[in-house]
């Protein structure tokens, strides 16, 4: 049976908003494990469906998996799995959840309450899911802590709902759209901050620019029939970063066969087992100490 070393700290994000991070490694006597920081997506959060159990399946192909809820994703410490603060949800920006994800990395490379030895700090791989792939892909191009970049059915481009211009001039005049989450049945308010700020950072938010200057190795991974977020965003990606590895997942949706809640166990979806495998390998090519 495998022994994990799971543990949970809270730290301080955007606007002093405390917010939960979690860490898992197998205990197999095995040092130096190189860190992959995942990065949820728009209405997700580090314990939605099977992240958990992808967690573990990473730690068992000899990697440290970090996660950790953005400050203003809608949850909070005491409340992880619910959106129960739509408030701090709808003055979220990219700035903030940029900041959240400089603490998160501030934290592991001090590297105080991490298990002495068991992991490397030197070898980190950023993983983002979604929109969590657009911020995963403008961090690693301004830090050069990140040794390699991995994106699970990312978004090309961060403005990538805003392209009418009658729905701008409606969220200027009202301040607020919303966005409808199937599953919980809750309009989720998005305030117009969130415009100001991508416009006001407009070419530094530039996933594709950014993805362009990467001078580390880039995994992009998509599903063929992914809903949410088209094909085509990878391939939009790879344009952009010719370097950059594609793999498209065949049938795979935009969460790789996982569902909230999950209770499968670690019996994981077909396409997700194919995305920790074309990952592993790629990591293990990438990041051999």
């Amino acid at each position: 049976m495998s022994n994990f070393i799971q543990r949970e700290h809270q730290l301080k994000g955007a606007e002093e908003r405390p917010f939960t991070l979690d860490y898992t490694l197998l205990d197999d006597g095995k040092t130096d494990k190189p860190l992959i920081v995942f990065c949820h997506g728009f209405k997700g959060f580090k314990d939605w469906g099977h992240w958990g159990e992808v967690g573990k399946a990473f730690a068992r192909e000899g990697f440290a998996f970090v996660k950790f809820n953005f400050s203003h994703n809608g949850t909070t410490p005491e409340t992880p799995r619910d959106f129960s603060d739509l408030e701090a949800f709808g003055r979220n920006t990219y700035s903030k959840e940029l900041y959240d994800l400089q603490v998160v990395l501030d934290w592991l490379s001090e590297a105080k309450e991490l298990p002495p030895g068991l992991i490397d700090n030197r070898r980190i791989c950023l993983s983002g899911h979604s929109r969590g792939g657009g911020i995963a892909i403008l961090q690693a191009a301004r830090d050069k802590r990140i040794s390699a970049l991995t994106t699970w059915a990312s978004v090309a481009r961060l403005d990538y709902s805003w392209q009418n211009p009658e729905l701008i001039e409606k969220w200027e005049r009202e301040g607020v759209i919303y966005a409808y989450n199937g599953r919980t049945k809750q309009h989720m308010p998005l305030y117009f901050e969130l415009y100001r700020d991508f416009q006001a950072h407009k070419e530094e938010y530039d996933c594709c620019r950014a993805a362009a200057s990467l001078q580390i190795p880039m995994l992009i991974i998509h599903g063929t029939e992914d809903p949410a977020v088209s094909v085509q965003a990878a391939k939009d990606l790879k344009a952009c970063q010719p370097a950059a590895e594609l793999v498209l997942i065949e049938g795979a949706d935009h969460v790789f066969g996982g569902r909230h809640p999950w209770t499968q166990g670690a019996q994981l979806p077909a396409p997700t087992l194919e995305l920790i495998r074309h990952q592993a390998a790629f990591l293990n090519r990438q990041l051999s100490a």
